[in-house]
């Protein structure tokens, strides 16, 4: 399983609806009208008290800012998917306003993965490949005549037989300049060399930029190169790059050309030509959905030819698996691969797959991406087409995996969302008490309007709270558990009176003003006692059940 250290629970954030007491369906008018209210009500002129008008003027920012994202359709739609961590997300401000839900999830899912990825990478955006060949064909290959005679021949000979090794770097110069550094070293059987490459790109428009590239080496020589991408129409774009190498055999230009164009959705074409060292045409179709990929691809040229075929299935569950297969075939023989891929942690992907050619023999692949950086372990099994190579390739890496996964990966994930959750606890309980001090500040600024309330209220024998408790109720046995877990909002429910009515919505009731949650996570209710014609009513409500006092039954009592 995909370890996640992202809690899905966000305790600090504050619910806007239940702040300015509407519904979730509020029209312009309604908001309009409950926000003018509290600003009456919170308006930091209206205090002389220096203490008091700092408070005032914290709670009026954030009346002011809930108002400021319901009011707006776009950020609306957005804190009703995400809440106040779907505002924070950076990019919004150039994505396409009119969008569905569901076009919004996936943008969001689409920033933040961009939000993590400029984290990690910082400014540098650094990438790197490291390939490891192994050469282990004397597993299946071996002669047990020969190895009888050597010394230590009943083992084996595995042998590490190519490595390279690449980098890169990016700086960014100006708002359109970017250099790129980048270098590799290579070895095979004991010999290999290396190379740098210096690029700077300059973004001439939003339809297309343009590279120059510089090169060295210790085996090619130095290069010079061209590279130039334009987008032709909103479905189609062209890309065309030239060089030259000076290799100590001379100048060894080249040339390519490539455009693609979107078929439908999904659905894109590519054409590309080369010409050069290795010239060849080669034109490609590219389907990708959320379920699968399928590439098909048809190269002629000089010296391989070839066809090739692959599909990928992707599951929908929440480690990302893929299993992918692929046939290719042309001058150089056949290549059947087959192989899975799987999310392991929140960076790090781990794929393996089995290649098996003629006469290129069987090949096991084992890739491991982490962030930016690639780690290949090509190990080469024989150079045959034997079963027993096929069958330990395809079961074996099952079987580490199967090991690993349960016996380093799911104790590591369960430690990781334990010291979590330990954070959390603490975070929640200081934000407890910081919602606690709000709460109370709000009571203070509330006694003012709550005296008015009552003498108007009182005039014409209209609605009176006399008691309003909210929190989790216990067993009378529990006093003092009771007291610890529920509030007093007299005052805050007082407030809220207007014409004789109190009118509260189906969200938390934790989020109207004079309240906070005394108990994170459990179940709470409100309890309040009121007086209604001079006649006293009790009501016990749900958390997250609306009400509207005085209750029809309690206003035909009163008349009676």
């Amino acid at each position: 399983m995909a370890a996640s250290t992202e809690d899905d629970f966000e305790f600090n954030t504050q619910d806007y609806y239940s702040l300015l007491n509407v519904r979730k369906e509020a029209t312009v008018e309604e908001l309009k009208a409950s926000y003018r209210r509290l600003c009456m009500l919170y308006h930091p002129d209206k205090h002389r008290d220096p203490e008091l008008k700092r408070q005032a003027e914290q709670l009026f920012n954030q009346v002011h800012q809930a108002y400021e994202v319901l009011s707006d359709a776009h950020s609306r739609a957005i804190y009703d998917i995400f809440g106040n961590k779907g505002l924070e997300v950076e990019g919004w401000e150039v994505v396409e306003r009119k969008r569905t839900p569901v076009e919004i999830r996936e943008e969001y899912e689409r920033l933040q993965r961009e939000k993590e990825e400029r984290r990690l990478q910082q400014r540098t955006n650094p990438k790197g490949t490291i390939s490891v060949g192994v050469d282990a064909t004397d597993l299946f290959d071996r002669y047990d005549d020969d190895f009888e005679e050597m010394p230590g021949g009943g083992f084996p000979h595995i042998e590490i037989n190519r490595m390279h090794i690449s980098q890169s770097i990016e700086a960014p110069l100006t708002n359109t300049d970017t250099a790129m550094l980048s270098g590799s070293l290579s070895t095979h059987n004991g010999s290999g060399g290396g190379n740098i490459n210096v690029t700077v790109r300059r973004v001439t428009s939003a339809k297309g930029w343009g590279e120059v590239e510089f090169g060295a080496g210790d085996t090619l020589g130095p290069l010079i190169g061209l590279k130039v991408f334009r987008n032709i129409t909103p479905r189609c774009f062209l890309t065309a790059q030239c060089g030259v190498q000076f290799s100590p055999r001379g100048l060894r230009p080249s040339c390519s050309l490539m455009t693609a164009r979107h078929l439908d959705q999904n659905t894109m074409g590519y054409l590309q030509w080369r010409w050069g060292p290795n010239s060849a045409m080669t034109t490609s179709l590219v389907r990708d959905t959320k379920s699968s990929h399928f590439t098909l691809a048809l190269q002629l040229g000089v010296p391989h030819s070839y066809l090739m075929m692959s599909y990928q299935y992707k599951f929908q569950d929440e480690d990302q698996t893929k299993v992918k297969g692929s046939v290719k075939t042309g001058w150089f023989g056949t290549v059947v691969e087959y192989g899975a891929e799987r999310k392991i942690s929140r960076h790090s992907v781990l794929s393996a797959t089995v290649s098996i050619g003629v006469p290129q023999g069987v090949t096991l692949k084992i890739k491991l991406s982490r962030a930016s950086q690639t780690y290949l372990f090509p190990v080469h099994l024989t150079d045959q087409l034997l079963p027993s190579a096929v069958f330990y390739a395809t079961v074996g890496p099952l079987l580490a995996y199967v090991a690993v996964h349960r016996l380093i990966i799911i104790p590591y994930t369960k430690a990781q969302k334990e010291q979590e959750l330990e954070l959390q606890r603490k975070s929640s309980a200081t934000d407890i008490a910081k919602k606690k001090q709000e709460a109370e500040t709000a009571v203070l600024l509330m006694q003012e309007s709550v005296r008015r309330i009552i003498e108007a209220e009182e005039s014409k024998m209209g609605l009176i709270i006399l008691n309003g408790w909210y929190g989790k109720f216990v067993s009378d046995t529990s006093q003092k558990q009771e007291k610890a877990k529920v509030i007093d909002v007299t005052v805050p429910l007082q407030c809220l009176v207007k014409d004789s009515k109190l009118i509260l919505t189906e969200a938390s009731k934790a989020g109207l003003p004079g309240f906070y949650d005394p108990c994170v996570g459990e179940e709470k209710s409100l309890k309040l006692l009121y007086q209604f014609r001079g006649v006293m009513h009790q009501v016990i409500s749900a958390d997250t059940e609306p009400l509207r006092i005085p209750k029809q039954s309690h206003r035909t009592e009163s008349e009676s």
